[in-house]
């Protein structure tokens, strides 16, 4: 069974940073990969970013602030945010797709990311 758990999740400032983490376990990354969505109070839920073989690609409206990296004896994969701003306020989701699918078979709980103005 695959589970994801996030955290890191806080209140924090526009300008500073946060470090999401998101531990998964009945999956490896040799047969799945794990994104990055958000989703903010009445908006549809987006995609952030995440992997594509050795690549990692990004939203446009992250891109250049946000860096997505995964640590393979952990199982996790985390979401460095930099230069956060208020629009940025989201709960934040990891998702679990197997490698060569479009559908994702596994969703995490989030975590709120606040960024105050």
């Amino acid at each position: 069974q695959v589970q994801l758990v996030e955290s890191g999740g806080g209140l924090v400032q526009a300008g500073g940073s946060l470090r999401l983490s998101c531990a998964a376990s009945g999956v490896t990354f040799k047969t799945h990969t794990i994104d990055w969505f958000r989703q903010a109070p009445g908006k549809v839920r987006e995609f952030v970013g995440g992997f594509r073989a050795t690549t990692t690609y990004y939203a446009d409206s992250v891109k250049g602030r946000f860096t997505i990296s995964r640590d393979n004896a952990k199982n996790s994969v985390y979401l460095e945010m930099n230069s956060l701003k208020p629009e940025d306020t989201a709960v934040y989701i990891c998702a679990a797709r197997q490698l060569g699918h479009v559908q994702y078979n596994a969703w995490g709980q989030g975590t709120q990311v606040t960024v105050s103005s």
